[in-house]
C-alpha cells in the first residue's frame, strides 16, 4: 500500500488504471518503461511527476521520443532535491541498474 498524506498535499495521477498520490514540494526519482518496446527503460528526476510524465508520452522528451507511449514502473520521493539527484544518478550506474532489475521493476 501506498503511503498516506495530508489531503490538501496531494493530487492524483492516473496511469494505466492506477491512482498515485503526489505531495508537493517533492523531488521524485522515477523509472518508466515504454508501452512499445518494454525493453526500454528511462530513469528520470522532477518536482513535478505528473507532468513529466506527460512531457515523456507527449513526446516532448528528445531522449523518450522514439519509444513512447511510457508507463510508470516506479517513482521514489524525497524531501532533499540532493538526495534524489543522487539516488537517480545511482540508478544509472552499473550497481545501480542491477538493483534496479533485482529489487524494482
Amino acid at each position: 500500500p501506498l503511503p498516506r498524506h495530508h489531503p490538501s498535499l496531494l493530487k492524483e495521477l492516473r496511469m494505466a488504471g492506477h491512482t498515485v498520490p503526489i505531495s508537493r514540494n517533492m523531488f521524485y526519482v522515477y523509472i518508466l518503461k515504454s508501452i512499445t518496446d518494454p525493453s526500454q527503460t528511462y530513469k528520470g528526476f522532477t518536482a513535478d511527476l505528473s507532468d513529466r510524465i506527460n512531457r515523456h508520452n507527449t513526446g516532448q522528451v528528445k531522449h523518450t521520443n522514439k519509444y513512447k507511449p511510457w508507463r510508470l514502473e516506479f517513482y521514489c520521493a524525497f524531501e532533499e532535491k540532493e538526495k534524489a539527484l543522487k539516488f537517480e544518478k545511482y540508478l544509472k550506474t552499473a550497481s545501480g541498474m542491477a538493483f534496479v532489475r533485482k529489487r524494482l521493476i
